[in-house]
């Protein structure tokens, strides 16, 4: 009996909260107090713990190098990456492929043709190859970017069928671009895809096996344009009718490995096909997931394919190295073998699986659900139903209940003041995440009120150790002033366990919202639920008999093994797409908060099952004493400008974006004549800093020439090629001569009817270059009823005007549109205001003198696109 009560009553006692003062025994089921000395010693804690999270960060990145066994690669059956790195290399060598530029309306679709047909004379006589050049005329519209419409006329697809020698009634389809964007040579964005899919067809077609159903290889030559291409195969090309899935090789990064980040939607089976072939798997749900919630600014062919055709489809895209995604270093050189290597080689594989599958030819049997998926560390990929996922999830949720339950319920007498310790220690963590996350918050607010934004841009350790310091070191101290003020008097080794059970509680709490919600992210949840219950079921007799020893603090950190591994490797992933967008994300989105409160929820998650040992350890001031002064210095030296955001390093560029238009704006009345016109470059810098850093090397480019928004215009008055407005408010416009490109734009009014209902139907015509962009404002008392564009409703941009974009192939007749304006009271300004930008993206009309001189003046570290344009604005 004495035996017994001598047990527990230290449970008891260990239970109690600041105010408690009662003595406890170094013994018992409430483990050894603090005054027993069996605490954990704080600098192995801390050593360990570094120790730790290095060695799963080199596991990471080990993983992620490419190592890929050639084997009998250039062998018959079998993807050469030096054949694809050869096309890729001849593509890219012909320059910037801007859709209606001669390298890409011409010189790049002859070069695909060439050795399209060189591969068809080598082709086995199994098979059966069918050539096609598109040249489609349409129009659709797109909530990207706040919603726009699409025109394009006379833009070029070249188009392969791949076929048994009888024919087939299906198809899988393989989708890459070729086009670029203006001043860069598009290597990894596109034409490596392309590279692939051409040495993908060599292999395929020389191939001794017989192909069940067609393979489909469309080569579309105006992906750039927002998917106009991939939209005038899909709804009219007569091959589309036999796709029953697709593939879509892209690109938000150069090189490396290529993730899967969208599939579906539902059909299952598609995921089962890329697990089964795949040789080098890198694919994760939670990047689709991320992707489809528009986070990211961004969009692929994927889109059109699955709202346009119905089909459904994998979408993969190289994501390392963003920075010079859309730059001139964008280059074929900086694209590893290897990466080919991998991706040819998963490409290859998936396609003949695909091909040879009966489940195409059914796909409407098998398309109902969605997957769970992610890949071990590219070793292999787990996938399995989310509705069996949901079922996991809820018994992981149900384990946690009964073993939380168990505690939570026991009557008083038995444990303690646990309830109550328990909810309070839900509090400090809540607390103490909080604080830390106002602040880094703060401290970015700081950082960017005095222009030291993106100081981490070129040198990401800044960031760690400025606000991921910070939040770590504010936990800390909060939990220190708890330890030391409130649980006083407390065990160690009895509060050690109440902050498990909080942290485990917490994760808990995400796994069943996740879940509710239907995510299927929801995996990462259930397993940091799992595992370190499992890892607490293990430990707890060696803990309660020994204490925070050795022995308990290294099973402790094997168990968290499997979740903490994955877990950076998602942060890898969170890290490498989404620092180098923050470079090109607009004047309107302070970067600093935004990594800082990305920084902020991974320390959070990292250190949540770490917080018991706050309480485990004898002392915190010497970690809490390193990391705050890791965060002062390094919040001392990010203020005085030791950082430097931007890079020319040539073997690792990360150019600061800037936007040059040279322009000649005309604006006319409701009577038609010129009532204002000016000219000048128009300057804008994709990210949070603007000109601030440009401005000591340019001295002319400054806030005094600030540009200012035309109340009375849409979009400002300005030439934008894209409706980004609402993420780049400042301009700046520097005054220089008229230009005159040799192929000048014309747009004119046709016809102005009164229709009989009464709406006003406004017939306009424009020719000019290959891009143009035509912006309307209704007036008071207007409306936009309809237009002969798109599905015929007018979408409006955000601010409430409408953007069209405009393109067309080599040659192409005039654009001829109407709109209808439904006018409910007459204004003596007009109905509405219509503009018209010209962009001069290729040849001698993209360029100026004074262009090319001020080019000339932006520093090494900048990536300055420029082209011509001319903007002209009417009142009707």
């Amino acid at each position: 009996m004495c035996s017994r009560c001598g047990h527990c009553a230290p449970l008891v006692d260990g239970c109690g909260g600041g105010g408690r003062t009662r003595k406890r025994s170094p013994g018992g089921s409430g483990g050894a107090s603090r005054s027993a000395g069996t605490g954990l010693s704080e600098a192995r804690a801390a050593l360990g713990l570094a120790l730790y999270l290095l060695a799963l960060r080199t596991l990471v990145q080990l993983s992620l190098q490419q190592l890929v066994l050639r084997g009998a690669a250039g062998h018959r059956g079998e993807f050469d990456a030096l054949h694809a790195r050869d096309y890729l290399e001849h593509i890219t060598s012909i320059g910037p492929r801007t859709t209606g530029s001669p390298e890409n309306e011409i010189l790049t679709v002859h070069y695909l043709l060439e050795q399209i047909k060189l591969i068809e004379v080598q082709s086995n006589s199994l098979h059966r190859i069918s050539v096609d050049v598109q040249r489609p005329t349409g129009s659709f519209s797109i909530d990207f970017l706040g919603g726009f419409t699409s025109y394009y006329d006379n833009i070029t697809n070249v188009v392969v069928k791949l076929e048994p020698r009888d024919g087939a009634q299906h198809a899988i389809l393989a989708n890459c671009h070729f086009d670029s964007v203006a001043n860069s040579p598009g290597a990894s964005d596109d034409a490596v895809s392309c590279s692939v899919m051409l040495e993908v067809l060599r292999v395929l077609s020389t191939s001794s096996e017989a192909l069940h159903h067609a393979v489909i290889f469309l080569f579309n030559g105006a992906e750039e344009n927002v998917l106009q291409a991939s939209h005038g195969f899909i709804t009219q090309h007569p091959w589309a009718s036999l796709i029953r899935a697709f593939i879509n090789l892209e690109a938000a990064g150069v090189g490396g490995k290529e993730l899967v980040f969208q599939t579906g939607p539902e059909n299952p089976w598609l995921v089962q096909a890329y697990v089964s072939a795949a040789k080098h798997p890198f694919a994760s749900v939670v990047a689709q997931e991320v992707f489809q919630s528009g986070i990211i600014p961004s969009d692929t062919d994927f889109r059109i394919y699955r709202d346009f055709g119905n089909i459904p489809g994998i979408d993969l895209a190289f994501i390392e190295n963003g920075y010079i995604y859309h730059t001139k270093y964008d280059t074929a050189d900086r694209i590893l073998t290897d990466s080919i290597q991998r991706a040819g080689d998963n490409i290859l594989a998936v396609l003949k699986h695909l091909a040879t599958s009966d489940m195409l030819a059914a796909a409407s049997k098998y398309q109902h659900g969605n997957m769970v998926f992610f890949d071990v560390l590219g070793l292999f990929v787990i996938a399995y139903p989310s509705r069996i996922g949901s079922i996991i999830n809820y018994m992981v949720v149900m384990a946690v209940v009964l073993y939380l339950g168990k505690k939570l319920l026991q009557p008083k007498h038995k444990t303690g003041n646990y309830k109550k310790d328990f909810l309070c220690g839900l509090g400090i963590t809540v607390i103490s995440w909080f604080t830390s996350l106002v602040t880094v918050l703060i401290i970015a607010v700081f950082i960017s009120l005095i222009g030291q934004s993106l100081s981490w841009y070129n040198h990401f350790y800044v960031s760690v150790c400025l606000y991921g310091t910070a939040t770590v070191a504010k936990i800390i101290f909060i939990h220190t002033l708890a330890k030391r003020f409130y649980y006083m008097n407390a065990s160690d080794q009895y509060l050690g366990e109440v902050f498990f059970d909080v942290s485990l509680f917490v994760h808990c709490c995400f796994l069943v919202a996740l879940t509710y919600q239907g995510l299927c992210s929801a995996f990462i949840s259930a397993v940091w639920v799992a595992f370190p219950l499992l890892t607490k079921l293990c430990v707890h007799k060696d803990f309660k008999q020994h204490g925070a020893q050795g022995k308990f603090f290294t099973f402790y950190l094997l168990g968290m093994f499997i979740p903490y591994l994955y877990a950076l490797y998602l942060i890898w992933a969170v890290f490498e797409m989404f620092t180098p967008i923050l470079g090109r994300s607009g004047s309107e989105i302070p970067p600093d908060v935004v990594l800082a409160s990305i920084l902020a929820g991974c320390a959070m998650i990292l250190s949540s099952y770490f917080i018991n040992f706050i309480y485990l350890a004898k002392s915190t001031k010497k970690t809490l004493l390193t990391l705050t002064l890791v965060c002062a210095i390094t919040f001392l030296l990010v203020c005085s400008g030791t950082f430097f955001p931007y890079s020319s390093n040539p073997a690792n560029p990360k150019p600061k974006r800037v936007f040059l238009q040279h322009m000649t704006r005309t604006f006319h009345d409701l009577e038609g004549n010129a009532v204002k016109r000016d000219s000048g470059v128009w300057i804008n810098g994709f990210d949070y800093t603007g000109m601030s850093h440009i401005t000591p090397h340019i001295p002319e480019i400054n806030d005094s020439i600030r540009a200012h928004c035309e109340e009375n215009a849409p979009l400002c008055g300005f030439p934008w090629y894209l409706p980004v407005h609402f993420l780049i408010r400042k301009n700046w416009y520097l005054p220089a001569p008229e230009v005159s490109p040799r192929n000048p734009a014309y747009f004119r009014l046709i016809s102005k009817e009164q229709t009989p209902w009464d709406s006003i139907k406004l017939t306009f015509e424009a020719t000019g270059p290959s891009h143009m962009s035509f912006y309307v404002r209704a007036h008071k008392g207007s409306t936009l009823s309809q237009w002969s564009l798109g599905n015929g409703t007018p979408v409006t941009s955000k601010g409430g005007d409408y953007f069209v974009f405009y393109s067309h192939g080599l040659e192409a007749s005039a654009w001829q549109f109407w709109i209808e304006v439904q006018v409910s009271e007459e204004h003596p300004e007009g109905m509405v205001t219509v503009a018209i930008a010209a962009h001069y993206l290729s040849g001698e009309d993209k360029r100026s003198p004074q262009l090319d001189a001020l080019k000339e003046k932006f520093p090494d570290w900048t990536f300055p696109s420029a082209w011509v344009c001319t903007y002209d604005l009417f009142v009707f």
